[in-house]
Order: C-alpha cells, then structure tokens, then sequence
C-alpha cells in the first residue's frame, strides 16, 4: 500500500515556534487555511481509498478540502497525532525545542529515553506503529493520512529501510508538505517521496516562522 503522510496546515504555535502538543490544540491561520485548500489540486493523480486525520483539530481542518473534493468522510484515529511534548508543552524557548528534538533523535539509539513529562520512543512508536496497522489491515491502495511534523519525521525515518538519523535530521517538513512511504507493517516501508515544502508551493511557506517540528536540525 502507499500512505501519503501530510503535515497539517499552520497553526499559531508553529508562527510562534512553540511545542504544541496537547489535544486538540490550535485550529489553522489564515494562511493554514490556504495551504490545506491547495491539498486537493495538488493530490489530483492519486486514486485515494480513505483519509484519516489524528484527533487533533489542525490535522481535522486540514483534511476538510480533500475530503469535501474527493467525497470521502475524514476518520479520526488515534495514534497518529503529535509527539506528546509533557512539560515543555507550549515552551518555544531554544533550552527547551533542544530538550524535545533532542530527545527525539535520542530514540535512534535508546527508545526508552522520555521527554521531560512526556513520551518515550517506545510508547510513540507503539502507538503509531499500531494505527499505521490499523490503517494498513482495511487498504491495500493509497490512503492519505494527515499528522504532524515530527511525528510524520519521526515515524517515517525509523519506519523506512532507505532512510537513516541523519536524513531524519536534515530534512526539513513544512507544513502541508508530504511524504510518501510504500509497503506494509509485515513487510517493512520504503520512503518513495519527500516533498519538504507546502503542497501549494513555496509561495505557500512562511520563512519567518520558527517551526521546530518541521524545521531541519544542524545536529
């Protein structure tokens, strides 16, 4: 099967570089708006089964158009949403975006380490691993499921037999941008896509919104 992983569409805490991570969040900015209404046209060649969105609004709003243009009922799961951030939620201070990414790449090495008050890389993989199935046990074909950024970088990095720590580090994953992974949990996933940038194009992106989620990582 194929799954097209979208970041969902901006929300203030991305202008404000600020870990958001608590259910059901923030909606869309106007400009999140515009993104999420470009997910259509630029998705127009997929032949997509179902949609599924995490049960976090941004993600919800940003699956709307797509939904609305391809008649198909957005379902909202669990397992999907954000890398739950416990005590540094909300915090955009550098002290603390380093504390939770940092943590995050952490997991290539220990899935037991936690951040602060939040997740482990055992109890995120758990969950994700486990809806990906959810999803992967009704579809054979494409499925469009719209997440998160680190999440989606996360996820898809440790998931994917082509991509390794450093490509998970370096590559950025703006809001609506994509990535496309093929296979299956019994047979293992191969990254095919990564489109960085919104799906609208780069008019489309914020360049000065700090995005800690999304943004790529000198190290």
């Amino acid at each position: 099967m194929r799954l097209l992983l979208i970041r969902h569409g901006q929300t203030i805490d991305n202008v404000n570089g600020a870990l958001g991570t608590v259910v059901p969040g923030p909606p869309l900015t106007d400009l999140g708006e515009q993104q999420a209404a470009a997910v259509p046209d630029a998705l127009a060649a997929e032949q997509i089964e179902a949609i599924y969105a995490s049960t976090m609004l941004r993600t919800q709003l940003t699956a709307t158009p797509l939904s609305r243009q391809r008649k198909l009922e957005t379902e909202v799961i669990d397992g999907i949403q954000e890398i739950g951030a416990g005590r540094l939620e909300g915090h955009s201070d550098t002290d603390s975006i380093y504390a939770y990414m940092g943590t995050i790449f952490s997991w290539w090495v220990d899935t037991d380490a936690r951040i602060p008050g939040g997740e482990s890389g055992t109890e995120f993989f758990a969950r994700f691993d486990e809806a990906v199935a959810g999803i992967a046990a009704r579809h054979d074909g494409t499925v469009a499921v719209v997440s998160h950024g680190a999440a989606i970088r996360t996820w898809t990095a440790r998931s994917s037999a082509n991509l390794d720590e450093d490509f998970s580090r370096t590559h950025q994953l703006d809001n609506t941008g994509i990535v496309v992974v093929e296979g299956s949990p019994t047979h293992g996933w191969v990254t095919t896509e990564w489109d960085r940038t919104p799906v609208g194009g780069a008019q489309l992106a914020d360049a000065s919104a700090p995005d800690p989620t999304g943004d790529a990582t000198a190290g």
